[in-house]
């Protein structure tokens, strides 16, 4: 039996999972879903996400509604599809659109559900200091990321490792997912387990001032947030009127010496920074107008001087028990 899929995406870490969808046997894609072009860049230049170059690259039906509507879901009603296979798309799927397709929609996500629900689990995996974190496949219904599990696989998150490096590594990882569980699903064969609410946890998007920094607790958390939020927003501390960046942090098991937000060393290994419990060992940082350096050559043009204190601001929680209050979109 051939069987016709819809692909929903806008973001590259879906790219392997499609890519693997569209080379199973017996599977035709007729379509892929992405976000309209949009400005991107200091020159705001118009230009396609990524999965939307792809399916053009490909010469692949590509689709680009600003916002589904009614019609939407009787064109895809129209195309006679077997199944939908959804990675960060970005867009609300309604009931009339996950009744289109005959075995409906199924959706690769970045953590191990239930646990870090939401639109960013691989930055709330980091900012949580999870050893493991995983892609889940789940049968999509309404409810937030909240459908039956088809299948999952997990990966251990590398010492030091960044939420780019981890996004990439979760993407090969749901393309090897979707080699193995996917055919089980058109076949109609799977059986999906209903997840357990009672391990439920939550993302959310990021904000700009997610950036802020908050020496205070654990270094190992604070290491983890930094990592989490590299690339947009980052993370940044204020001194002397000067808003610091961090690009990378470690943190450091000693007993500390100083009280929290205190610069213990500063030298070519890093900026040595007292927490609420052990020390982060800053790494990378960049000044207003500057580039991202290693600590050394950052020092030789901004010197830190030991004893110096950074003040601590709360960091608004990345991951919560119940769902966050929508936040509108960056």
């Amino acid at each position: 039996m051939r069987h016709r899929l819809v692909l929903l995406g806008s973001d590259e870490i879906a790219l392997p999972a499609f890519a693997a969808a569209r080379a199973l046997p017996g599977v035709e894609v007729v379509a892929v879903y992405s976000q309209p072009d949009r400005p991107s860049g200091r020159g705001q230049e118009v230009r396609p996400n990524p999965v939307a170059a792809w399916a053009r690259q490909e010469g692949l039906t590509l689709l680009q509604p600003e916002k589904l509507s009614p019609e939407d879901a009787a064109h895809l009603r129209s195309l006679d599809v077997s199944l939908g296979v959804v990675m960060a798309y970005g867009q609300i799927l309604k009931d009339d659109f996950l009744q289109a397709p005959r075995l409906g929609l199924v959706n690769f996500h970045g953590s191990l559900l239930p646990a870090l629900r939401g639109a960013t689990p691989v930055e709330g995996a980091l900012a949580s200091g999870l050893a493991v974190t995983g892609v889940s496949l789940q049968q999509v219904v309404r409810k937030l990321d909240a459908g039956p599990l088809h299948a999952s696989a997990s990966l251990a998150v590398a010492p030091h490792e960044g939420r780019a490096a981890l996004r990439a590594r979760l993407g090969l990882l749901a393309g090897e997912l979707a080699t193995r569980a996917l055919p089980a699903i058109l076949a109609g064969v799977s059986v999906p387990v209903p997840q357990d609410e009672a391990q439920v946890s939550y993302t959310r998007r990021l904000a700009r001032q997610d950036a802020v920094l908050d020496f205070s607790g654990e270094a190992r958390l604070l290491a983890g947030r930094i990592a989490a939020l590299e690339g947009w927003p980052g993370s940044t501390f204020e001194h002397q009127g000067v808003t610091i960046k961090v690009g990378a942090a470690q943190a450091v098991a000693t007993a500390v010496l100083g009280a929290s937000g205190s610069v213990l060393s500063a030298d070519k290994a890093g900026v040595l920074v007292a927490c609420g419990s052990g020390a982060c060992l800053l790494t990378h940082l960049q000044r207003p107008g500057g580039k991202m350096l290693p600590a050394g050559e950052f020092l030789a043009g901004f010197p830190l001087a030991v004893g110096t204190r950074f003040v601590s601001v709360e960091m608004p929680p990345l991951v919560g028990p119940v769902p966050f209050p929508r936040l509108p979109k960056a």
